[in-house]
């Protein structure tokens, strides 16, 4: 079986593609002594980007690590197992169970068929609240690194934009020894050294006159600059020295949220994205390059400045060409599926809690994520629902004061207990899809109650963060009916109608579903999977994909014009509070 990949779609094997249960993978390698010998003075680490969903991992027949949750990594250090063995060949099994409960993220339950009429003994299914497939397996690398026995274990960087002044809030974490000393080089895209502290503290600012900043696509001329943070770890003990060396990029760029707007280094910005799924033939959810890469260009050549990772971590590797290529991201935990009562109690609040915790530190540190996203249409009517999103929010914004907090939402505003602690409301509707099916007639009508009445209650900025059509690709009608591509392009149509309106004044997002076509669990509802792309799932241009890159690119154009305007009055805002008070123009981010 390969890794990475999917398991559910590699073979002829019916029962293997919707199997639910445990499935075990062993390989073997052969570690080089210089690794492993107690004088080299280093540790070995097992890494596992991600395993869907409880794993548990063996080297050599001995436990090393047990994981609840796809979609982030996991790791062991497992030097004295592989010191203690006479062969430099390892046996490295991992077992992964895709079964969902009540309790996990995402949930599900699995349901026992009992009528022996019907089905054999002991038949059973999972029964999932989501709509795409359960894909399962080892869908990212597994690797084996190395450390000295001292280490830079974390390094944290918190960013600011205070007039022309960048900063630069580090803190690093040491582990194996509390001697050491640490020297930072901060380098710019061409490797000059723009500032540099030796044998300085483990935490502490760097300060930038007029810095290049981490600009989103299409925003700036050098969108996604990134500067690279150099930390160097040197500590002697029991007469070895131990160096180790990491390196971070890092963009500096400011989030702020008002009323009405979601500014980047004070200039508004306007999502205007898709909705993505880590999706594709044959390897599923397992990572793939030559898509991924693909997924980029048609991003850009879509003039999309921004995603939300629907519904669940990324792979690092697609965050990292965020950051690069100035990608605005919305990233989301695995909380979709949320409508059981259950799922609302301490047990599922603790794991979501966790899962929290491990996205917020994975991802802390990049430029490109602008904000979190908690859950993705949660049964949030229930009574229930308000404690649990109240504190789900407040830990995370404890742990990063720094960006805002969202969920996505599809309950009605007089209902929904969960908004109120959120800084951006975000919505989905499918108006004259899934109600209303065929009548384009009432979209803006709809549209413009769901947007008043949202604003008016809460007085905070919205994201269409969900809006679409199934659409298969050369069904034709004119007049427009459903499941045609002139359908899915009246449907967008009548929407954007209401968005030029609505954005003048509190819409500042509008993300469609979807990037591309994706696969569903089997249903009368889906056809070969959910056909809301506006590409395939192989990556081919749907009529929506020529009508949205259209709009997209013109909204792109005219908030160049928008955000310089108001950047060079903020500018001169700033430049009179400074000759006020010139402690102003100095102050300092505060650090968490």
């Amino acid at each position: 079986m390969p890794v990475p990949a999917s398991y559910n779609d590699i073979t002829q094997d019916p029962n293997l593609k919707n199997f639910i249960g445990w499935v075990w993978y062993e390989n073997e390698v052969w570690v080089p002594r210089c690794w492993i010998s107690p004088e080299a003075g280093k540790r070995v680490v097992l890494y596992v980007g991600s395993a869907h969903y409880f794993a548990v991992v063996w080297v050599n027949g001995i436990q090393v690590a047990f994981h609840e949750g796809g979609h982030l990594p996991f790791e062991a250090d497992i030097t004295k197992i592989i010191q203690s063995s006479p062969s430099p060949q390892h046996r490295i099994t991992i077992a992964v169970n895709n079964t969902l409960t009540p309790y996990t993220l995402p949930p599900g339950n699995i349901e026992y068929m009992t009528d022996t009429k019907r089905y054999p003994r002991g038949y059973f299914v999972q029964i999932i609240q989501f709509d795409f497939f359960n894909y399962a397996g080892i869908h990212r690398p597994v690797l084996l690194y190395t450390t000295p026995n001292v280490y830079i274990e974390d390094v944290t960087v918190v960013t600011d934009v205070v007039g022309v002044t960048g900063f630069i809030n580090y803190k690093v974490s040491i582990s194996g020894s509390t001697h050491f000393t640490l020297s930072l080089t901060l380098r710019d895209q061409r490797g000059q050294v723009v500032a540099s502290i030796i044998d300085g503290p483990p935490f502490g600012e760097f300060k930038l006159l007029d810095p290049n900043l981490w600009w989103p696509y299409l925003m700036h001329e050098n969108p996604g600059y990134l500067y690279n943070l150099e930390v160097h770890m040197k500590s002697k003990n029991d007469n070895t020295l131990y160096e180790d060396f990491y390196t971070l990029p890092v963009g500096i760029r400011k989030v702020q949220v008002t009323k009405t707007q979601f500014l980047i280094n004070g200039k508004p910005f306007y999502f205007h994205g898709v909705n993505k799924h880590e999706d594709s033939d044959m390897r599923g959810k397992g990572l793939d390059w030559s898509v991924i890469i693909k997924d980029f260009n048609l991003l850009r050549w879509l003039g999309a400045n921004s995603f939300r990772t629907s519904h669940y971590p990324y792979a690092e590797e697609i965050m990292d060409l965020c950051d690069k290529y100035g990608i605005v991201v919305i990233d989301e935990c695995p909380g979709v599926g949320i409508k059981n009562p259950l799922s609302f109690g301490n047990k599922s609040l603790a794991h979501h809690l966790a899962v929290m915790k491990e996205l917020v530190h994975r991802d802390k540190n990049r430029p490109s994520v602008v904000m979190w996203s908690v859950a993705n249409e949660p049964a949030s009517a229930l009574p229930q629902a308000g404690h649990y999103f109240k504190t789900l929010i407040a830990s995370t914004k404890a742990m990063d004061p720094t960006r805002p907090v969202t969920f996505v939402t599809d309950t009605d505003y007089e209902t929904d207990k969960g908004v109120q602690y959120t800084d951006v409301i975000c919505v989905n509707s499918y108006f004259s899809w899934y109600h209303d099916s065929g009548h384009l007639e009432i979209i803006q009508l709809q549209l413009a109650n769901q947007f008043e009445n949202w604003y008016k209650k809460y007085q905070k900025p919205i994201i269409q963060s969900e809006y679409g059509a199934d659409t298969i690709a050369g069904l034709h009608s004119d007049p427009p009916v459903m499941f045609t591509e002139e359908y899915q392009r009246a449907v967008m149509q009548e929407y954007f109608k209401m968005f030029d309106e609505k954005r003048k004044d509190y819409l500042i997002g509008e993300l469609i579903w979807n990037f591309a076509d994706f696969m569903t669990a089997q249903s009368v509802t889906r056809v070969d999977g959910n056909k809301k792309g506006i590409f395939t799932r192989q990556r081919q241009p749907k009529m929506a994909a020529f009508i949205l890159r259209d709009r997209y690119w013109k909204l792109a154009n005219e908030a160049r014009n928008i955000s310089q305007r108001f950047y060079y009055q903020l500018q001169n805002e700033e430049q009179d509070i400074c000759q006020r008070d010139e402690k102003t123009c100095t102050a300092k981010p505060s650090f968490q």
